[in-house]
């Protein structure tokens, strides 16, 4: 099952870092079609967020078509965004890389703030 988190430093709406951690989630293979969310109390507990937040990331997931919510028994993923594919051994690297920074002195923030323009930059020169 997932496990969600906020980040309230990054800007971020709320029930919108939900919607992309459940997006993460599919396209990594953490989460399949059929597997259940947390129920909206379960995720009000254990992050401490607004019941109408969860519930708003849950419907925004459900207009998508990548859940469906089926009343007094739950929420369902019914697609996924991709496979885990090949993964493996670029998270395996990537990790390394991160390994790497933290040697080099790098906080998170830093570390963050470094892949960040380093992917809009590859990302804008590939398009």
């Amino acid at each position: 099952m997932i496990e969600f988190h906020l980040d309230a430093r990054s800007g971020v709406a709320p029930y919108m870092q939900l919607i992309q951690q459940v997006r993460h989630a599919l396209r990594l293979g953490l989460l399949k079609e059929g597997d259940k969310l947390p129920t909206v109390k379960e995720v009000v507990a254990r992050i401490a967020i607004n019941p109408n937040t969860v519930s708003k990331a849950y419907r925004e997931l459900e207009y998508e078509g990548l859940v469906t919510a089926r009343p007094g028994v739950g929420t369902f993923v019914t697609k996924t965004l991709g496979t885990s594919t090949g993964h493996e051994p670029l998270r395996r690297s990537l990790e390394e890389w991160l390994a790497g920074a933290r040697e080099a002195g790098l906080d998170n923030e830093s570390i963050e703030a470094l892949f960040l323009s380093t992917f809009r930059n590859f990302s804008e020169a590939r398009s």
